[in-house]
């Protein structure tokens, strides 16, 4: 049985196409195929997809393997990378590990989008991995805002944005925004507005059963943006209305690595931790 691993690099980096070929070598000499994005589509029985590059490159990969319940393991090669498992020094143990299926398939949830726009009976529907951020169109303006929580109205403000996040995502643009750091493995959602001008317009942590609403009040100056993982838009004139509910389907991370999520923040963030339990190393 042909065992077809998926092989996507980072579209401009030379490394990245360097290291794909590596990739691809080690691959062959394990009795394995690998698959170009050119081919994916033509391809069923994908087990696995190898991802060089940052966590952009990884969010593509999961945007094109969607409904699919294949699994991605990133190789870093971008800059803090949260969602890789592994750096670019390590190809050829990755290869080996992914040839052996020594790996365990880690789940996280996913956001579903639904925008409901005026004079239009039907939504447009999307999805995002880390978030799904409602921004002012125009520089020079705040948006007007009124956000809800389950069908319940809970505070009006204008802003730049507001970004709705998964335990993914709060490391990536909801952390910038003042957002939380969540522990992926909690089943939750976040909703963080971004300069607002309220005296309430603090980071939220919901229940992941929740539905989370911003709608882009009609006496707003301007429009709203949206924006999926920052990879698909969808445009919200005054008057719509966005809601956010956690997604139908999960995204599948493999990891080699069970070591806690506290070391890969310390890790990915450099952070200090000279005299955690006594042991101060500083010189």
């Amino acid at each position: 049985m042909t065992r077809n691993v998926l092989v996507l690099t980072h579209p401009t980096r030379s490394a990245a196409q360097r290291t794909a070929d590596q990739v691809a070598a080690e691959l062959r000499a394990h009795g394995m195929t690998p698959v170009t994005e050119e081919d994916v589509t033509a391809t069923d029985d994908i087990e696995l997809v190898i991802v060089l590059g940052g966590d952009g490159t990884i969010l593509r990969a999961a945007e094109l393997v969607r409904g699919r319940d294949i699994p991605l393991i990133g190789i870093n090669l971008g800059h803090v990378g949260f969602l890789a498992e592994s750096e670019v020094d390590r190809v050829s143990h990755v290869v080996s590990r992914a040839a052996a299926r020594d790996y365990v398939v880690e789940e996280r949830i996913t956001l579903d989008v639904s925008v409901t726009r005026p004079g239009r009976s039907e939504p447009e529907h999307s999805w995002a991995i880390n978030d799904v951020s409602v921004e002012k169109a125009e520089r020079e303006r705040m948006v007007e805002v009124a956000i809800g929580i389950d069908d319940r109205g809970l505070s009006t403000f204008g802003c730049d944005g507001v970004v709705m996040a998964t335990p993914t995502g709060s490391t990536a643009y909801a952390f910038s925004a003042g957002g939380p750091v969540v522990w992926p493995d909690v089943e939750a959602m976040l909703l963080v507005p971004i300069s607002a001008h309220s005296l309430f317009a603090r980071p939220l942590v919901v229940g992941p059963e929740s539905r989370m609403t911003v709608e882009v009040l009609s006496r707003s100056y301007t429009s709203a943006v949206i924006w999926c993982d920052g990879r698909r838009r969808i445009d919200a004139p005054p008057g719509s209305r966005i809601d956010v509910v956690r997604g139908s389907e999960r995204v599948r991370l493999a990891r080699f690595n069970l070591a806690p999520f506290t070391d890969r923040l310390v890790g990915k963030f450099n952070l200090p931790v000279a005299g955690w339990r006594g042991e101060d190393k500083t010189p």
